[in-house]
């Protein structure tokens, strides 16, 4: 007791068991390198990985204008690996060891007993480790070297050795007597067995798997840190955590397990068969995903039902998000459940990857209308009837000379009670829209007008009707467009232009005018409520043109009454606290951002009353950053909002002028060579500046590929 009270407990740290990145989560063991240079701050100039194995190979760039670098004997090194004729398979393309090679091995194959800790807020997160690899460097190049050597002493020496060589591959046959031609006796079982375990042959296996060539993300980039948060638990409500958290009796039964015996005489139910009673024993996120994967489509009111009347709703709805997706107001199970990873199509063989797409693309086509054809999509996603019919028989029936019908009504009941889920969905799914537009080079269609993305009752209009609609809406809005356009004319006319900047004004057509009219009438985003998108939208030092005649603009403040509503003070904040982490962004990964920055905030939150591309852009304008016109190549697959590149052209710190210098660079070119830069930002700086200096400039707005240089977000592999 004495010993007790010498030693109080001073705190209880709550710990939790995050399994969000249980399967993926590797250590990677560095050499040993000096406390003042971590490995992040080296670029990794690729990264490649044998899943099977659990093989990984880092390339990574060695400072060649380090004073402790030995120049002769890097140019030496690169000698005898490439030889003195230097072509595209040269490992050294700079005639000099600019680069190093380390491979992993596993150090212990049972990694069960290793997790990862993140100490957060008084909370203590564990997340399994699934592998432990030591890095070490790998002289590979060593041996390519030794094997030049060898081919130009074999190149010398006389011989038939190649014919030998092809001799060996011969099968050995024997004729007899009667001319009968013999094979020799084929390899025994036994044989077979011995072959396949010796060691040639598993260093032949191990050879024979590919590589898969990964991306590097510094400590610092976006995807790191959105990777870093998978580290902490997702279900603060313990949803994630019942290997921790048991009941009496479930820690009884962990310590006293019952007997083989007593386990043999429960009856034997079929794999593919659960009944209730086991069902409820499991979590409830196991629960959940195995009733929608039995189902398939459910309303939310069954499937709590089915859980049992004491479970929470909202725990629930956290778990059934992860499993399925919202189609109608009904949820309908996620392709990868039905179509794991390395699972292939019964009928043609498909890999799954293919046929998840292919199924995304129903689901899709049913939140934008009760009916589908199945000649339509097996004609978009090139997949045989068999897979497209199993599709369509998970969600909906077949009505005759109708086509398929969504199986369940819609479920307005629960769009109206949880619109923030159905917030949500909707950014989910305007994601995969993009994502299937992409893959099977659709013409982009119109989102459903509801907010939450879903499609309610169907109702048919005729050609006619939608024809005369348009014809009213036009005429309708044919004055307004007029004032506006002689408004901003005029605006334009009074406005005090800037010395060196000349606003170019161009003659509309009528065809032009009856092009913006059809913009008007289709833009029915959230929050933009302007009538004229399409006018003016030329750029003044980084800003629209009707921005830039305002004036206050231009001293990086938005429009009187823009900053007073909370939305744009939101929006505003987190634009600003994005670009000075991040500097460069293209308005995808902008918009990537924004989304997962929406997925973190709590239900009602005042930014989810929607915000629009439009409201976005002139939202970062307005923050003191600048659009930067970088000239992509003809030949692109970049989407616009990949070449909307936009810069934060004032920080606050030394390198602003060195940043601004670097993004002049890009607005003339797409991709710049290292020298060409330094050479420029010594020009314009007028002093010789550091390699440090240079490499930070580089590394908060550019990114390395193929020995060039491109902004953030541009590159296209």
């Amino acid at each position: 007791m004495a010993n007790e009270e010498d030693d109080p407990v001073v705190q209880e740290i709550d710990v939790y068991l995050a399994k969000s990145l249980a399967e993926k989560l590797y250590l990677f063991q560095y050499p040993v390198r000096p406390a003042s240079m971590t490995y992040d701050d080296i670029p990794h100039l690729s990264a490649k990985i044998k899943p099977k194995q659990q093989k990984v190979e880092l390339e990574m760039a060695i400072d060649t204008l380090n004073p402790n670098y030995c120049r002769s004997k890097g140019e030496q090194i690169a000698l005898n690996v490439d030889g003195a004729c230097a072509d595209e398979t040269s490992t050294y393309s700079s005639k000099l060891m600019d680069k190093q090679t380390f491979c992993s091995s596993q150090t212990t194959s049972n990694t069960s007993r290793y997790a990862a800790a993140l100490y957060r807020q008084g909370e203590l997160h564990l997340t399994p480790l699934h592998g432990i690899l030591q890095l070490r460097p790998s002289f590979s190049y060593l041996d390519k070297a030794d094997a030049k050597h060898r081919e130009r002493e074999a190149a010398n020496e006389a011989g038939d050795s190649s014919q030998d060589e092809a001799e060996e591959d011969v099968k050995q046959i024997t004729m007899s007597f009667t001319g009968e031609v013999r094979f020799s006796r084929p390899e025994s079982e036994q044989a077979r067995q011995r072959r396949v375990q010796s060691y040639e042959f598993l260093q032949k296996k191990h050879a024979e798997e590919p590589w898969v060539h990964l991306h590097y993300y510094g400590l610092r980039d976006s995807r790191s840190e959105h990777e870093r948060q998978y580290l902490l638990c997702q279900g603060s409500s313990g949803v994630e955590n019942t290997e921790l958290v048991k009941s009496p009796s479930e820690y009884l039964m962990m310590l006293m397990p019952p007997s083989q015996e007593q386990e043999k005489d429960k009856p034997v139910a079929p794999s593919n068969v659960l009944s209730m009673a086991q069902l409820r024993t499991l979590p409830l996120a196991d629960q959940i995903k195995i009733l929608m994967k039995n189902v398939k489509v459910m309303p939310f009111a069954n499937l709590m039902s089915l859980l049992g009347p004491f479970i929470d709703s909202v725990a629930v709805l956290r778990g059934i998000q992860k499993v399925a997706m919202l189609v109608q107001g009904n949820w309908v199970v996620k392709s990868d459940i039905l179509y794991p990873k390395d699972s292939s199509s019964p009928h043609s063989g498909v890999p799954a990857e293919v046929l998840c797409r292919g199924r995304d693309f129903v689901m899709w086509k049913f939140t934008q209308s009760r009916w589908v054809v199945r000649k339509e999509v097996a004609t978009v996603t090139k997949l045989s009837a068999e897979d497209v019919k199993d599709f369509l028989e998970h969600m909906a029936v077949v009505r005759i000379n109708k086509g398929w019908e969504f199986i369940l009504p819609y479920d307005g009941e629960f769009i109206k009670k949880h619109p923030d889920v159905v917030q949500r969905q909707h950014m989910l799914w305007t994601g995969i829209q993009a994502k299937l537009e992409k893959v099977y080079n659709l013409v982009k269609e119109t989102m459903p007008k509801k907010p939450d993305g879903q499609s309610g009752p169907a109702v048919l209009v005729s050609g006619d009707q939608r024809v005369q609609v348009a014809k009213s809406k036009a005429q309708q809005n044919h004055a307004l467009l007029e004032r506006e356009l002689q408004r901003r004319k005029e605006q334009i006319r009074a406005s005090t232009v800037l010395p060196g900047v000349r606003i170019k004004e161009e003659p509309m057509s009528e065809e032009g005018e009856e092009e913006e009219e059809r913009e008007v009438e289709e833009d029915e985003e959230p929050m933009d409520t302007s009538p004229s998108r399409g006018l003016h939208n030329r750029l003044a030092n980084g800003l629209p043109a009707g921005r830039a005649a305002g004036g206050d603009s231009f001293n990086g403040h938005p429009p009187p009454g823009c900053a007073s509503t909370p939305v744009a003070r939101e929006l505003r904040a987190f634009v600003e606290a994005t670009f000075q982490r991040q500097f460069v962004l293209t308005l995808s990964e902008l918009k990537r951002l924004f989304n997962l920055h929406l997925a973190s905030l709590p239900p009602g939150h005042t930014l989810f009353s929607g915000i629009s591309d439009r409201m976005l852009q002139d939202t970062v304008l307005a923050a003191g950053c600048k659009q930067i016109l970088v000239p992509f190549p003809p030949q692109t697959a970049a989407s616009p909002d990949e070449q909307k590149v936009f810069a934060l052209w004032e920080s606050g710190d030394m390198s602003d002028q060195h940043r601004q210098v670097l993004l002049e660079i890009f607005s003339k070119n797409y991709r710049v060579r290292r020298n060409m830069i330094q050479s420029r930002l010594t020009q314009e700086c007028g002093e010789d500046l550091s390699k440090q200096e240079v490499d930070k400039v580089l590394k908060d707005c550019c990114v390395s590929y193929g020995g060039m240089w491109y902004l953030k977000g541009t590159v296209q592999s």
